[in-house]
């Protein structure tokens, strides 16, 4: 069974982390549209969980939160997002 305070915390910290980043690519760079890419998945991703939790699918909402979460981390240790060296909310590289 999936514990759904935590599953609330775990969507609390996805929207830190979405309130911190930015797209640090130069306008015309390959990497821009690859960077807004993985901020679409990220934003449908955490919509979803929310919508999940509110209806208490708490196990589909943890699912969705953590593909989020996962796309986050990706793009920052891809060097798509900026977090600020924010090692608490986002898994970055050395």
């Amino acid at each position: 069974m999936v514990d759904k305070e935590k599953v609330k915390e775990y969507i609390s910290k996805t929207e830190k982390a979405l309130d911190k980043i930015e797209i640090v690519q130069p306008e015309r760079s390959h990497f821009k549209g690859l960077a807004e890419d993985f901020l679409e998945m990220v934003e449908a991703y955490h919509e979803d969980a929310k919508h999940f939790y509110e209806k208490g699918d708490h196990v589909n909402a943890f699912a969705c939160i953590n593909y989020a979460h996962g796309w986050l981390d990706a793009g920052a240790r891809l060097g798509l997002f900026d977090t600020g060296g924010d090692d608490q909310l986002f898994t970055l590289a050395e």
